[in-house]
This record gives C-alpha cells, structure tokens and sequence, in this order.
C-alpha cells in the first residue's frame, strides 16, 4: 500500500477494506480538510461508499478522527486477543481482517462491535477537542447537578459520536438477510458499549485547595475499558435466528427480529454480540476460511489457560528454543537532562507451536 508525502493516514472501513491517500487527484476522489489541505483517496482502492464520502465533506476535519479510532480498533482488538488461536491477524490486502468478515461467527461479531466502537469514541473525544467544525463539547449538562456540585466543563460529545458512527460505519451494510441483520446489531453494540462507560469527572474549587464546590462533566472511558467490555461480551455472545415475522422482509429498523437460536435462552440486548455461525478451530491453515493456523505461535508452556502451549498448539506439540536479547537497563537520570543507562544482555527461553 503506497501513500505520498500529503498524509501517513490510512483507515479501514467497516467492512475491512483498505483505503489511502494518494496524490493523484480527481473530481471523483478529492477531499478538502479543515485545513484546505487536499487529500486524495486511493483510486486503485475499494473506495468509501457515496454516502461516507458525503458525510467526510460535511464535516470538515473527521476524516483524520475517522483513520485514529478505527486503527484504535484494530490495535485493540490484537491486544484482546493476543492469547487467542484467533489473534486478530490483519493484512494489507483489500480485506484487512480477511475472510472471516465474511462470515456470522463470534469473531466477526467482535470485529464489527470493535470497529464500529472506535469511530464513535474516536469523534466523540475530537468533538471535545475542537478537531471537527460541525460539532463541539457537549454543553446540554449545565447547572444544578447536587448538594455540593454541578454540571459545567466540556463533556465529551457522545450523542454526535453515536450519530456520525451509525451513518457512517451503517452504511457499509447493505441487503435483507440474517448477516446483515448481525452487522447492524454489533455496530449498535459498540456504540452502545462506549455510552454505557463513560464516566463523570469533576474538579474541585474553593480556598487554599479545598473542595468547596465541584464541577462535573462526562468523560469518554479509555477505549482499553470499551475493549475489555466487548470482549466479555464476545465471550458470552448470543447464537441467534431470525424471528417468525423476519423472513426475508427484515429491514434496518427491525432487529428485534434477531431470536436466540436456542428458545430457552433470553433474546439478545442492544448490549450483546450475537452470531449465527460457528467458528473455525483457527489451529490450521484454510484458504476457504481465511484461517492462518497456529504454527509458528509463541506458547507459555506452563500456562493450562488459551495462551498454554497446549492449547494454543491444538495438540501437535512445541519446540524450544533460546536467544539471547540486549536491553537498555539500570538507567539514571542526571542533572539535567541527560540519561545514562547500562546495556543488559539475557537469555529468553522461547515455546513455538509447531
């Protein structure tokens, strides 16, 4: 993947594809920022949708917001699943996550959820920031709020977050059938999972540090939080069917026609990921599912959880292997400003899957 000078940015879009900059312009493929600097999407690229592109232009300045929370996304959700037999790979083909994004399972869900999280958290924070000129800090919370408290500061804008994200990352979806109803259902369930977190901050005033009085307002969580939420919800993701009245005739405002594949468990909430496939065993390589496998992995040989050598390696066992790795240690700074520190060299015993 080429970009030029004009910008490093790169971004995906929900359903996976890449997309760059380039400085090769045409009428069809030039953006303006809020800084009238011209960037240019990548022509020999699968492109935004007409609608994504509209919504970029209406809103100068969240084309970069856009690119910072989906490779937010993409970070996490490696750091979630670094254990996993499913560790998040990615690629710089038209599908960055692959074919799995093809698929109904718990890992997809989890891709759309992450993914759909990080846009809305990633503008809603540059809302407060002051990155985006069609929208600001959240300023509906003022005034009275408790005893010995009240609303003011800058809240983060969740409300156009959510908005700008269900517009923005919905729009990729396109169809009738059960996948697309589970790819809306996950994108509201990332949104949802960043409203639910956010949390309220409050600095104190008064005489000679006291907290006389506090002002408040709502705080976006870490998106660390928001991962670590979906993953428990990826873990307890609902197998879910369509609805006796959702046939074939279910539409975008219909999800409450997802039904729990099993009769006996309780309908899915906004809040849940849901799927309708099982997953690949991800031990193996498979060109038809897009699966890498597990060999070459780095396993913890005493570990009986996902991580261990076990596990990890579907049974086909480990090899062992030592090297030795130079680190900076023992540093120390002096006065000023100036750092010194000792070179450590120590021998790493290393577990691969076979």
């Amino acid at each position: 993947l080429a970009l030029s000078s004009l910008s490093n940015t790169l971004a995906v879009n929900n359903s996976g594809r890449w997309w760059g900059i380039i400085n090769v312009a045409s009428s069809t493929n030039l953006l303006t920022d809020s800084k009238n600097v011209q960037l240019v999407l990548d022509p020999s690229l699968q492109l935004l949708s007409r609608k994504q592109r509209k919504l970029i232009r209406q809103n100068p300045g969240i084309l970069h917001s856009v690119s910072s929370g989906l490779q937010t996304a993409i970070k996490e959700c490696k750091w979630q699943f670094r254990n996993r037999r499913w560790n998040c790979p990615t690629s710089q083909g038209p599908n960055i996550f692959g074919k799995i994004v093809n698929r109904g399972c718990r890992e997809t869900a989890f891709i759309f959820a992450i993914t759909s999280a990080g846009v809305t958290h990633s503008v809603a924070r540059s809302c407060s920031e002051g990155s985006i000129e069609s929208c600001t800090c959240d300023y509906r919370r003022r005034g009275p709020g408790g005893p010995d408290w009240h609303w003011g500061g800058c809240s983060d804008n969740i409300d156009f977050g959510r908005l700008f994200g269900r517009e923005f990352v919905d729009s990729s979806e396109k169809g009738r059938d059960l996948r697309f109803l589970m790819n809306l259902h996950n994108n509201e369930a990332g949104r949802m999972t960043v409203f639910s977190e956010m949390r309220q901050e409050c600095k104190c005033h008064g005489m000679s540090g006291s907290c006389t009085v506090r002002t408040c307002w709502m705080r976006l969580p870490t998106f660390r939080a928001v991962g670590d939420v979906l993953k428990d919800r990826f873990d307890g993701a609902s197998r879910v069917i369509y609805g006796n009245k959702g046939s074939n005739r279910a539409s975008r405002v219909e999800l409450h026609h997802l039904e729990p594949e099993n009769p006996a468990h309780k309908p899915p909430s906004p809040h849940d990921l849901v799927y309708f496939e099982k997953s690949p065993n991800f031990c193996t390589y498979s060109g038809k599912t897009g699966t890498a496998g597990t060999a070459g992995r780095f396993c913890n040989s005493s570990s009986l959880g996902l991580d261990g050598c076990e596990l990890l390696c579907c049974g086909r066992g480990y090899r062992t292997r030592t090297q030795r790795v130079t680190e900076r240690c023992n540093c120390t700074f002096h006065w000023c400003c100036h750092v010194s520190c000792l070179n450590c060299t120590n021998t790493q015993v290393l577990h691969e899957c076979l």
